[in-house]
């Protein structure tokens, strides 16, 4: 009988860990695309606005680059940022969103956010032109090294750094091109924006 019952323990057992390798993995974790048209729009007195996304990753010091591990990658959050919130009214000019740096790094026991954009805007004539730029960084403490863990805490941070580009952008907008801003009583002009296109890929 002890015989038997160490034979029935080990089939258990046997069976019980064929169970578990059937089981279907969890399927990883979605994640909402950021847009940020709710928030306020920033009408411009111009007929155009390009998207200039010609942002390169430089090498860092003892980092690792992390955009590609992003669900979301920054720039392209920053491009949906202008997408949604600048709207061109003017009957004439011209204006240019330069995404300037969208950095996800890792640095050790952290990940960093470095996202910088600028506007440049031009009054029909060509000879009046000013220029707004914003700036934020954030950093993130890694508690989860995981792959699944990886992506939840990039996403994080990259929504959280947003949240502080919207605020920061259109102070900057408000306070160094407020002569291109349209108040909501303007007529609005027709709409035409497209983006430049980003550098073809080595």
């Amino acid at each position: 009988m002890p015989a038997l019952a160490a034979r029935r323990a080990v089939l258990l057992a046997a069976l019980a860990g064929s169970l578990a390798a059937c089981e279907t993995p969890a399927p990883p974790q979605s994640f909402a695309p950021l847009s940020y048209d709710y928030l306020t729009k920033l009408r411009l007195r111009v007929v155009t606005i390009d998207i200039d996304d010609a942002y390169t990753a430089a090498t860092v010091a003892n980092g690792e680059h992390m955009e590609a591990q992003a669900p979301e990658s920054p720039a392209a959050a920053l491009r949906r940022m202008a997408q949604d919130r600048l709207v061109a009214g003017g009957e004439g000019g011209h204006a240019v969103f330069t995404i300037q740096d969208a950095a996800l790094v890792r640095i050790g026991d952290r990940y960093e956010a470095d996202f910088a954009v600028h506007l440049d805007v031009t009054s029909a004539d060509g000879t009046r032109s000013g220029y707004a730029s914003a700036r934020v960084t954030r950093t993130r403490q890694i508690s989860d090294y995981t792959p699944e863990g990886t992506r939840r805490e990039l996403y994080a941070l990259t929504k959280a750094a947003m949240d502080d580009m919207n605020v920061e952008f259109e102070y900057q907008v408000r306070k160094s091109l407020r002569d291109y801003l349209m108040s909501p009583g303007d007529a609005p002009a027709p709409v035409e924006q497209q983006d430049l296109g980003s550098p073809p890929k080595s």
